[in-house]
C-alpha cells in the first residue's frame, strides 16, 4: 500500500445505479466510449476504471465505468464527462481476476491511520473517489487471472 498525491483527472464515462449481479450493465459500456473517443479524435490519458460512489453491496451502488481524457470533453447521449477530484490517495496494484478484489479492498480499508473521504448514510457509503483502475488490456490477456488492477480510495484531506 502507497498514499500517493494525484493531480485532477478528466474522463468520460457511462454512469448507472446497479447490484453486484448486474454490474456488467456498466463494465460492458467500455468497449462503447472507446469507440466513441476514438470517433471524436480523442486520446485516452490513462487505463479505464470503475468509479463508485456509494456502495451498498447488499442493495445498489452507484458507479461509473470511465475512460481518462487529457482534457475536458463535451459528452453525447448517456455519456457523461466527469473529474477525479486531486488530493491524497492510499493505492495498492495486485494481479489477479476482478472477481477476488474484495480481500484487497478489506485489507486496505482496514490499515491503521487511514482517514478515507467518504461518509456512511442511510443508502450506503458516500465516497469522494474510490476507483478500480484496469492496466491490463483484456484483448491482449484474455486470462482474467493475469489481470493487474490498481485500487486508489481518495484520503480525507488533512485538517
Amino acid at each position: 500500500m502507497n498514499i500517493i498525491e494525484m493531480p485532477e483527472r478528466h474522463y468520460v464515462a457511462v454512469r448507472r445505479t446497479i447490484t453486484m449481479t448486474t454490474f456488467g450493465l456498466v463494465a460492458d459500456r467500455l468497449q462503447e466510449i472507446f469507440g466513441w473517443l476514438a470517433a471524436k479524435g480523442v486520446a485516452m490519458d490513462g487505463a479505464p476504471f470503475f468509479r463508485f460512489h456509494v456502495i451498498d453491496m447488499a442493495g445498489e451502488l452507484d458507479v461509473e465505468a470511465g475512460i481518462p481524457v487529457a482534457v475536458p470533453v463535451e459528452p453525447e447521449g448517456d455519456f457523461v464527462a466527469g473529474t477525479v477530484p486531486a488530493g491524497r490517495y492510499a493505492t495498492v496494484t495486485r494481479v489477479g481476476h476482478p472477481d477476488r478484489l474484495l480481500a484487497v479492498i478489506e485489507e486496505l480499508r482496514a490499515t491503521p491511520g487511514l482517514d478515507f473521504d467518504m461518509t456512511d448514510e442511510a443508502d450506503g457509503e458516500h465516497w469522494a473517489a474510490r476507483l478500480e483502475i484496469y492496466h491490463t488490456n483484456p484483448a491482449e490477456q484474455p486470462d482474467m487471472s493475469k489481470w493487474e488492477i490498481e485500487l486508489q480510495f481518495r484520503l480525507r484531506d488533512p485538517a
